[in-house]
């Protein structure tokens, strides 16, 4: 029985990561289609609306709207949006936050951008990995970070949460480590290998 459910196993977890994976981007793709396909069956002619035109629209749209926003007025005329969205207390909250997650994978990906590895001492011979966040605390209410304080992203194994701790310089450890490899380490509590 152990050798039956050993091999089931092993099996489970070849399949399981490539049918998520699949799954995940198939769900993409239909939301994507099913966004953008309506409006474009709407204005193209007949004959020239295809199943995944909607999904390349989509990758022109987002990649048309980063070339936009090279250009200043585009930045600045953004910038005044931005502003009258982030005093609408409930948008306020749910857009203020995607957008400062987004900004931070997309800075994260990006060499010497915020989102150093960074390992913290909890307790003696006792570590955890985590991501720094924030040096300057500037903008932020007095008091909310001590000097010489870092603010440490410390995410949880298997789950999409963590908590953000404000730590002493002391207590935090540079790690030669991309985020990308480290937020997969951490995610897979351990599991993964280096350079897979």
């Amino acid at each position: 029985m152990k050798h039956i459910t050993a091999t089931f196993l092993r099996g489970l977890v070849i399949i399981l990561p490539v049918v998520l994976t699949i799954y995940i981007l198939w769900w993409l793709a239909t939301a994507g289609e099913a966004l953008l396909g309506r409006p474009l069956k709407a204005i193209l002619p007949g004959g020239l609306y295809h199943p995944g035109v909607g999904i390349a629209a989509g990758v022109v749209l987002v990649f048309a709207t980063g070339l936009v926003m090279e250009l200043y007025i585009a930045r600045r005329l953004w910038a005044g949006l931005e502003r009258l969205v982030l005093r609408v207390p409930v948008v306020k909250a749910v857009y203020g936050a995607v957008r400062d997650f987004a900004g931070f994978i997309s800075e994260s990906s990006r060499a010497g951008a915020m989102g150093q590895v960074v390992r913290v001492t909890i307790a003696p011979r006792v570590h955890v990995l985590g991501f720094v966040t924030r040096q300057d605390f500037s903008g932020l209410p007095s008091g909310i970070a001590a000097d010489d304080t870092l603010a440490v992203y410390l995410p949880m194994s298997y789950q999409i949460g963590g908590y953000t701790v404000f730590l002493p310089r002391s207590m935090v450890e540079p790690i030669e480590m991309s985020v990308q490899e480290a937020l997969r380490f951490t995610l897979t509590a351990g599991m993964s290998h280096r350079g897979e």
